[in-house]
């Protein structure tokens, strides 16, 4: 496995179907299978949160939600090589639902292309993405203006049995109609500041100001996941953080050293880190962006989304995460990375 490019994501870059997936017998599904259940036991009208840890739980969930489609799908997407996720895409156009995808041009339009072209055949409203936005990471799939799943993950086989990664699908009304006007614009490369809802992070606009509250306002701990890490204002914020008690962990994907630089200065004030770097090929892949605050204490909050710790990723991309108080899917992302942290190679 190569390193990637600096604010680029790892990712198959040929269409194929989902191939077949490892075992793992790894605890941090169990969680996640809460999530999904509290979901399902809500009341009729009340807000849920679903997560989806992978590469436990496989694409079940997200292939569900494109086929419970009714009348609408809109995506966003890095990159898309799930010729499952494609075709299902052009049988919902073809039934009469409403389908439009959005897919990054600026680094991934050699892997979105064949992607695009089936769709484009298929007489899907495909469109490449803003060429204004540095790239556009979002990871983001809407059902009938109802239902909205929030990805750390592409939309590529390739990667699946191997990597860790989290999506929330949520109802929340404010949130996806705030995720339905900023892609209405985005469809058309029209100019907007996306409204935040109740809980959305937003890249190019809120996304720093949000990460760095969270981070400041932590009074207990820390539990991160994070595939790219050279934002120094962040790196600071857990800094002083350590100074101020707050434990800090972190696992991170750091291929050849790339973050040394960063991760050095944090474990000498005392955080504790886990690094992966992937030359292992039973090794995850550790592509999740996850910042778990106060787990455990009544102001717990959990950010999930696609924005990595990077000045291109919270200044110039488009991007979408949400900051949230979910206990089951805080559950789900405290399991999955504590284990994480126990088979990565201490920093």
């Amino acid at each position: 496995m190569q390193p990637e490019k600096p604010g680029d994501e790892r990712g198959s870059h040929i269409l194929q179907e989902r191939p077949e997936r490892h075992q793992f017998s790894s605890p941090a599904g169990r969680p996640s299978e809460e999530a999904h259940r509290s979901a399902e036991t809500a009341q009729p009208g009340a807000t849920t949160y679903s997560l989806l840890t992978e590469p436990e739980e496989g694409l079940t969930a997200i292939y569900n939600l494109i086929g419970s489609a009714t009348k609408s799908i809109d995506m966003t997407m890095y990159e898309l090589t799930d010729s499952t996720v494609v075709n299902a895409l052009i049988r919902a156009q073809a039934a009469g639902i409403t389908v439009r995808v959005i897919l990054d041009q600026n680094d991934e339009k050699t892997a979105n292309t064949p992607a695009y072209n089936e769709l484009s055949a298929g007489k899907v409203g495909v469109h490449w993405a803003n060429p204004a936005y540095a790239v556009t990471h979002q990871k983001t799939i809407t059902v009938d203006q109802a239902a909205s799943a929030i990805m750390t993950l592409n939309l590529t086989p390739g990667d699946y049995a191997t990597t860790r990664d989290f999506a929330v699908i949520t109802n929340n009304a404010a949130d996806v109609a705030a995720i339905e006007a900023t892609f209405d614009s985005d469809f058309k490369n029209a100019a907007i500041t996306p409204p935040t809802g109740e809980n959305l992070v937003w890249s190019p606009t809120n996304s720093s100001a949000a990460l760095l509250a969270l981070i400041n306002g932590a009074t207990q701990s820390l539990l991160i996941s994070q595939e790219e890490f050279s934002d120094t204002t962040i790196a600071n914020a857990l800094e002083a953080a350590l100074k101020h008690g707050v434990a800090v962990t972190l696992v991170e994907e750091n291929q050849e050293n790339q973050y040394n630089a960063v991760l050095t200065p944090l474990k000498q004030a005392g955080a504790k880190i886990a690094v992966y770097t992937s030359t292992d090929s039973k090794a995850y892949y550790i592509h999740a962006k996850s910042v778990l605050a106060d787990y455990g204490a009544a102001q717990a909050k959990l950010f999930l989304g696609s924005e990595n710790f990077s000045a291109d990723s919270l200044g110039k991309n488009r991007e979408l995460g949400l900051i949230f108080s979910d206990a089951a899917c805080m559950a789900g992302v405290y399991s999955a990375l504590m284990e994480d942290l126990k088979n990565g190679t201490p920093f």
